[in-house]
This record gives C-alpha cells, sequence and structure tokens, in this order.
C-alpha cells in the first residue's frame, strides 16, 4: 500500500480545525481542517469512522490515545465512502493500527485501485471551493486486502447496536450509520451542516443543512431519496461529514425541510450530472 496522497494537500482550513467534541457518551467528533472523523466507543471497544485528510495520520492517533489511552488502537475503521477527504490517512493508519477496514461493497472498487470517482465539477455552484473542486484527488485507492465489505445484515463489525444504511446519491456506495437505542446518526456526505461550496462558509463553519458536497455528488435523484430515508429515522443527534453536529428538535425540522425541498436547497441549477 501506498498513500498515493501524501502530496495533495487542499489548502483551506476551518475554525473548528483540531477541535474534538462529545456529542455523546461514546460518540467523539474530531474536525481535521474540514472534514470531519468520529471515534464511537469507550477505552475497552472503539472504532473509526472515516479516516480525515491527507497527512492527517500522527494526529489522528493522537487523538485517539488522547481520549482513549495510549498506545489506544481502533478495533477497525468503517468508511462512510471513499473520496480524498474520508479517506485521505487510511494508508498510514493501517499501517500503524493494522486493522481492518469495512466499506459498502458498491465502494470497494474505489478502495482496491480499480476505478476513481469522477472529476470535481465546477458548474454546479459559483463558490470558490466548488471552483477549486476540479483540483481536488479524484483517484482511488488501493487498500489491498486490508479492506473488505460491511456485512450484508446491516451490522457493523466492532459497534454493537448499530446498523448501516445504503444511502446512494453521493457516490454509489456511500452508507449512513445509525442506533437506534438513542437515535444517533453518522451520516456521511448523504447531507452536510455547512455550505460546502462556499469557502467563506466552509472557513467560518456557518451552520446550515445542505444537501451532499454538489462538485462530488453524482446521483441527485438517488441523493434525494437517501435524504428522504434519513429523515425518516427521525435523528435525535446527527453527525455529519461537514459541519457541526446537529441534534433535536431543531435537526429533525432543518432535515424535514431538506428532504421535503431538496430540489430547490440541495440539487445545483445545472451541473454534468443534474438531469
Amino acid at each position: 500500500m501506498e498513500n498515493e496522497f501524501e502530496e495533495r494537500i487542499l489548502p483551506v482550513t476551518s475554525v473548528a480545525n483540531r477541535m474534538g467534541l462529545n456529542v455523546a457518551p461514546d460518540i467523539y467528533c474530531y474536525t481535521d481542517q474540514i472534514v470531519n472523523l468520529v471515534f464511537i466507543g469507550t477505552k475497552d471497544s472503539f472504532v473509526l469512522v472515516d479516516a480525515g485528510m491527507p497527512r492527517s495520520s500522527t494526529e489522528i492517533i493522537q487523538q485517539a490515545e488522547d481520549h482513549f489511552g495510549n498506545n489506544a488502537s481502533p478495533k477497525a475503521i468503517i468508511l462512510t465512502h471513499g473520496h480524498f477527504d474520508h479517506v485521505g490517512s487510511i494508508i498510514d493508519l493501517v499501517k500503524t493500527w493494522d486493522v481492518p477496514v469495512f466499506a459498502h461493497d458498491l465502494e470497494l472498487p474505489y478502495l482496491t485501485g480499480k476505478a476513481s470517482y469522477p472529476e470535481g465539477d465546477p458548474s454546479v455552484d459559483g463558490g470558490l471551493v466548488a471552483k477549486m473542486s476540479p483540483f481536488f484527488p479524484n483517484h482511488g485507492i488501493n487498500l489491498e486486502n486490508h479492506v473488505q465489505p460491511l456485512p450484508k445484515d446491516g451490522t457493523i463489525p466492532g459497534m454493537d447496536g448499530w446498523r448501516w444504511i445504503h444511502t446512494p446519491g453521493h457516490t454509489k456506495g456511500h452508507v449512513s450509520l445509525f442506533r437506534d437505542a438513542d437515535r444517533s446518526l453518522i451520516v456521511g456526505d448523504a447531507f452536510v451542516t455547512v455550505k460546502q461550496e462556499s469557502l467563506y462558509k466552509v472557513i467560518t463553519q456557518q451552520q446550515e443543512i445542505s444537501g451532499p458536497p454538489k462538485y462530488f455528488t453524482t446521483n441527485w435523484d438517488a441523493a434525494w431519496n437517501s435524504v428522504k430515508e434519513l429523515n425518516k429515522l427521525e435523528p435525535e443527534i446527527a453527525v455529519t461529514g461537514h459541519g457541526h453536529p446537529m441534534e433535536g428538535v431543531f435537526l429533525r425540522e432543518e432535515l424535514q425541510k431538506l428532504a421535503d425541498h431538496f430540489d430547490t436547497i440541495a440539487i445545483p441549477e445545472k451541473g454534468k450530472f443534474v438531469h
């Protein structure tokens, strides 16, 4: 395995960079530049959801040790999808921790070197991040035999009480994670809580519910259906791939609004994947 993202750095950060937040006793959200990754569990057993930006493995490992103790290592790494900002440090983390990685089987071609994602589409929005998106890494990575498909029965290795939900649209094999007991939702990029196309809003982390990042989303009908399915769960807490976590009545009202008006809130007026 080689870290092909090592020389690729997104020169954008936010006011939340390197900030952590306990959103529940066993859910810790950590922001790496502009993307969130999530530690779920306790000192005795925890998993990592997503793997942050390139060149972030040292700080991610340090976060694990600060939160769970010296030499802490997760039972597994779960990937919501394989875009560069969610797998940027996965190669180095796997080399250090030697733990299995799980993703939806439709995402495996992008994680085993067999496929690359489409380039970012700058025409979807006037925001500067969208304009920069063609320069973002879009190639797949090769985790070789370290990655395997999530169990077909919806369970998640190392995450008792949680289930994965296929939420395609942003990517073919995108998944979100849900715990019925307290209605906690790890969204990935099925929807986010910051307008990810706007550089100003990304930097300031101005909170607003939004659809998946427009410049990398390839199937808008599927993306809308995924939001509708997540809305039916009536989550109490939602940790998204980008933006601050949302919770309670505010979350449910905003998510209902997104599900009802996805065509005007989320879908761009133009773009190569807009039909």
